[in-house]
């Protein structure tokens, strides 16, 4: 990917659900190295606009292209769903394996590698956003804090080329929260934060 390239590329994104426009005439570049930050009132469309450049909302108007490459149909986004990695608004969304470790590898092992090298990358997930300790325990006794490092581990044990993050400060701590804030930061991935 050539650096003066951009990684997404929204132009003239539009959405309606229900014959209502949810979002109009957005445009959305995000380059090599760049953070960009969506903001707005609830209700403004930001989650949906994630979603959109994911294509699990259709747009309704506009172009989407990303790492270059126009996205118009499920065949074009079914393969950037590894390389952009999701982070929902709703952890409960994110979150269904039976225990913290066993849901951060389900992306890995649906990427392709083995029990073994799943699980150890989960690991390595678990233990950037400090929550190595909670590998064993059930996903429905975390606490709301908890569920949103579990799904953070899950995306970032995907090693995406870029992160979509929907609210990622959402239901944490002031200690948790900047603890995510500090992987974020650490992580040197361009993102989109809504």
């Amino acid at each position: 990917m050539r650096p003066d390239l951009p990684l997404i590329a929204a132009r003239g994104l539009g959405v309606q659900r229900h014959g209502r426009p949810v979002l109009c005439d957005v445009d959305l570049i995000l380059h090599p190295e760049e953070r960009l930050f969506v903001l707005g009132p609830c209700g403004a469309g930001k989650s949906t606009l994630l979603l959109t450049l994911l294509g699990f909302v259709p747009a309704s108007a506009g172009t989407i292209h990303v790492f270059n490459r126009p996205c118009r149909c499920e065949a074009d986004f079914a393969p950037l769903r590894g390389p952009l990695g999701l982070l929902f608004q709703d952890s409960n969304d994110q979150l269904f394996g039976p225990t913290v470790i066993e849901d951060a590898a389900f992306g890995p092992l649906n990427q392709g590698l083995s029990a073994a090298a799943a699980r150890e990358r989960a690991w390595e997930a678990l233990q950037q956003v400090g929550i190595g300790g909670l590998a064993e325990r059930p996903v429905h006794e975390l606490s709301g804090g908890e569920q949103r490092l579990a799904a953070l581990s899950g995306v970032l044990a995907m090693q995406p080329t870029v992160l979509l993050l929907d609210e990622p400060t959402a239901s944490l701590d002031s200690d948790s929260a900047a603890r995510v804030t500090a992987v974020l930061a650490a992580s040197g991935l361009p993102m989109v934060v809504a």
